[in-house]
């Protein structure tokens, strides 16, 4: 009996980690923007999983079934609300799920915004993303990638840090003397943090820019009013009753996409409250078959 477990777990470990590449660390020697941290701030993962502290940044490739591949990439950012970074769980399911449709993966793991060890913790996510994005587009030939056809996919939280990628062109806050462009081909939002209004109460905000933040924070970081005609393309995902983030932020950030004529899709399911991943419990429809049609239809 107790073989037959252990293969029961092995094969579940193989399952979770197929394609899975070794991790990449994100900077070489001092990580930019950042202190020395103090003693009681160590990276640890707590009793629910979630990784706390993280003080080495990196993203980990995952590759599709080899001759599957299309070419199209996608950097993930997790949600977890500028605080924490979540079990892998949901992530790995999202991430089998790019790969069966021959999309590579990379998995960010991102610093937390924090007056401890940041000089100025409002680009520390950013600094994260955009050296991320810097790899995979300077890299993409060794993973087969078509460096056209490399996206953002963002939860939660993630998905405010994806908007800030993908909205806020030509403000780079990282290092690239190559000048590699940073601009992601296209961005899926699901459940995303966006409006960096006062009257909607948000952690991610407080966290991100502080609890008294000046006009020109808010207005910087309040992605839906950066849209323009260089935005990506970018299919969204929502329940219209997320208590935790609420639907507005897809919707106004969406008809910011309209007004500005960038190619966009979106999906509002009527139940399904805020973070369940891939699948949402309250209703049979696919976000992600919808998003992999979406892609087809924009040539990604």
């Amino acid at each position: 009996m107790k073989k037959v477990i252990l293969i029961l777990v092995l094969a579940s470990f193989f399952k979770l980690s197929y394609g899975q590449e070794k991790a990449i660390p994100l900077y070489e020697g001092m990580i930019p923007n950042s202190k020395i941290a103090p003693a009681d701030y160590v990276e640890h993962i707590d009793s629910s999983g979630l990784t706390r502290n993280l003080s080495n940044p990196g993203i980990t490739p995952y590759l599709p079934e080899k001759g599957t591949a299309t070419g199209t990439a996608v950097i993930i950012c997790p949600g977890g609300g500028y605080l924490v970074l979540p079990t892998m769980e949901n992530t790995l399911a999202t991430v089998k799920a790019f790969n069966k449709m021959g999309v590579t993966v990379f998995v960010l793991r991102y610093r937390m915004p924090s007056d401890k060890v940041m000089i100025d913790k409002t680009i520390g996510p950013l600094q994260d993303l955009q050296r991320a994005m810097l790899i995979v587009r300077k890299r993409a030939g060794e993973w087969g990638i078509n460096p056209n056809k490399i996206g953002v996919a963002g939860f939660s939280a993630g998905g405010h840090l994806a908007t800030t990628l993908g909205t806020h062109q030509g403000w780079t806050v990282i290092e690239n003397k190559e000048n590699i462009n940073l601009r992601p081909d296209f961005m899926v939002l699901v459940y995303p943090v966006i409006l960096f209004d006062p009257k909607i109460p948000s952690g991610v905000r407080e966290r991100l820019i502080g609890m008294t933040p000046s006009k020109e924070l808010l207005d910087r970081f309040s992605n839906e009013k950066h849209v323009s005609s260089d935005t990506p393309p970018t299919f969204l995902v929502h329940t219209a009753d997320d208590d935790i983030v609420p639907v507005k932020n897809s919707l106004d950030f969406f008809n910011a996409l309209l007004n500005s004529k960038v190619k966009a899709g979106m999906h509002i399911f009527q139940s399904g409250e805020h973070g369940f991943g891939l699948d949402n419990p309250n209703n049979k429809d696919k976000w992600i078959d919808m998003c992999q049609h979406w892609l087809e239809e924009n040539g990604f």
